[in-house]
C-alpha cells in the first residue's frame, strides 16, 4: 500500500483532529497540517527507512511543506486558515489506509498534534533535515529545496535509535 496518496492521509488527519467529539477535537490550521504530514513522512523514514507518503517536502521559510497539499488549499486557505471537515475530499480515507499504518499515523498525531502550528514550525527549524535543505539561504529567503530522503533517514533514524535504547 505504501506510499500512500498524500491527499488520503491529509483527509484522515483532518477527520481525526476535527472530529465532533469534543474531547478529541483540536484546532487545525494549514501550517499545522503541513508539519503533521511532514512528521508522518519523517518518522516513517526514520523507523522503517521508507517513505509513507507519495510526496516530497520543501524547506520553506515556515518549515517543511508538501507542494501538493499547498496547491490543494492555495486558492481557499492561507497559512493560518482553519482546516475542517468541509475540506475533506474523501470521507472514506480511513478505510484506504491499512490498520497498522493508521496506528502509525495516530502515533505521530498523539505525539505532535497537541502542539500549535507555530510550535511545530519552531521544532522543524531546529532539526537537521530542514537546516541542511536551507543551507545558503537567508532566514526569510524563498526556498524550494527538497528535504532529502537521506537526511530524514539519518536524522530521524538516529533519534529513533535513542528512543528505543
Amino acid at each position: 500500500m505504501k506510499p500512500y496518496d498524500v491527499n488520503i492521509v491529509t483527509d484522515y488527519i483532518i477527520m481525526r483532529l476535527t472530529s465532533d467529539e469534543d474531547d478529541k477535537r483540536m484546532d487545525l490550521i494549514n501550517l499545522k497540517l503541513q508539519k503533521l504530514l511532514y512528521y508522518v513522512q519523517a518518522w516513517s523514514y526514520g523507523i522503517e527507512g521508507k517513505r509513507f507518503l507519495d510526496t516530497t517536502f520543501e524547506a520553506w521559510v515556515h518549515g517543511p511543506v508538501s507542494r501538493e497539499i499547498f496547491n490543494r488549499f492555495k486558492d481557499t486557505k492561507n497559512l493560518y486558515s482553519s482546516i475542517g471537515f468541509a475540506d475533506v475530499l474523501d470521507k472514506d480515507a480511513a478505510e484506504k489506509i491499512d490498520e497498522g499504518d493508521r496506528s502509525f499515523v495516530d502515533y505521530v498525531l498523539d505525539n505532535y498534534a497537541g502542539f500549535s502550528g507555530t510550535e511545530l514550525e519552531v521544532m522543524t527549524h531546529k532539526e537537521q533535515p530542514w537546516i541542511e535543505a536551507r543551507k545558503g539561504y537567508e532566514p526569510l529567503q524563498h526556498c524550494t529545496e527538497e528535504i532529502t530522503e537521506a537526511s530524514m533517514i539519518k536524522y530521524y533514524g538516529d533519534r529513533w535509535k535513542q528512543i528505543e535504547s
